[in-house]
């Protein structure tokens, strides 16, 4: 709630519309009711079910909502704020609702009431960064900076060439363009994979010089979206992509990592590439964007 905020306040007009939404799950109900067998269809006819659900909703989830819009009015929120209770499965209801109402980007929590504790990350938020091919997500990390003017005022954005990697480096130019003047650091960062280096020599290909302009492309981005050449660093590392990210992440102090959903992976079943779902599960500081493959990468006039 208090990234949204802060974000929300440092884009100013470009954000015209926010959306609190709480999912009530028959799971989430059984901690306030345990003693209700919920597979029991009935229940879903029960008059005192439906009370008890009524009175739980205006006591304990209605308040959390209207807490969370003080939160952003507080911070210099001053679009429309809606909020919406749906009950279902978490996960797709958030999804069904963003494409619904045609939301560009989701912003969440590492994780939330999972019980599955030995992931870094919730369930749910896992679930909806796979699903959510048409939104941008953004995965909050544990430290925030409280900034109105600019909460991400250093970007990490990893290319490899792909159209995927691409799409990142257009929604990180569109944040900076309106950013750009209380930014510090935008570093496009090229990892050529060491174990792909002999053979890419046997064929012919030159890994240092193929890096260079896949950076001078995207810093190309950049340049024409208005950013001033002096915030953009590019750096070329060889070893593992997701270990390197994860290290440049680790070692600089960046508030906001922007990938895109699938880059040069073998493994095509998974909707993340490999480096992608790597990096978002291990790299907790910072906030983590994963930017849509379909939808649209900017977010002017996005909600």
């Amino acid at each position: 709630m208090q990234f949204a905020g802060y974000l929300g306040a440092s884009l100013g007009k470009n954000l015209t519309e926010l959306t609190l939404l709480r999912v009530v799950a028959g799971r989430y109900m059984s901690r306030y009711m345990p003693y209700v067998d919920f597979r029991a269809e009935l229940l879903k006819l029960s008059d005192s079910f439906k009370e008890f659900k009524k009175e739980h909703i205006e006591k304990n989830v209605k308040p959390t909502l209207d807490e969370g819009e003080k939160i952003l009015r507080d911070l210099g929120i001053e679009v429309g704020i809606e909020k919406l209770i749906v009950e279902g499965d978490p996960a797709h209801e958030i999804i069904r609702i963003a494409e619904e109402k045609e939301f560009s980007t989701i912003i969440m929590a590492r994780r939330g009431l999972s019980e599955i504790i030995e992931f870094l990350l919730g369930s749910i938020t896992s679930k909806v960064v796979h699903a959510a091919v048409k939104q941008t997500v953004y995965i909050v990390g544990q430290k925030i900076l409280k900034d109105r003017a600019c909460p991400i005022p250093n970007i990490l954005i990893p290319v490899d060439g792909s159209s995927y990697s691409m799409r990142g480096v257009e929604h990180a130019a569109c944040l900076a363009a309106e950013l750009k003047a209380s930014m510090s650091k935008i570093t496009l960062l090229r990892v050529i994979n060491i174990a792909l280096y002999e053979k890419r020599i046997r064929e012919g290909i030159d890994s240092e010089e193929e890096a260079e302009k896949i950076l001078e492309q995207a810093e190309a981005v950049f340049l024409q979206a208005g950013v001033p050449e002096r915030l953009i660093t590019s750096k070329v590392r060889v070893g593992q992509p997701s270990e390197e990210i994860l290290k440049e992440a680790e070692e600089k102090d960046y508030n906001l990592v922007i990938m895109g959903r699938k880059g040069r992976t073998a493994l095509k079943g998974f909707i993340l590439g490999g480096v992608s779902s790597i990096v978002l599960h291990r790299c907790q500081n910072p906030t983590i964007a994963i930017v849509s493959s379909e939808g649209d990468a900017g977010y002017y006039g996005n909600r």
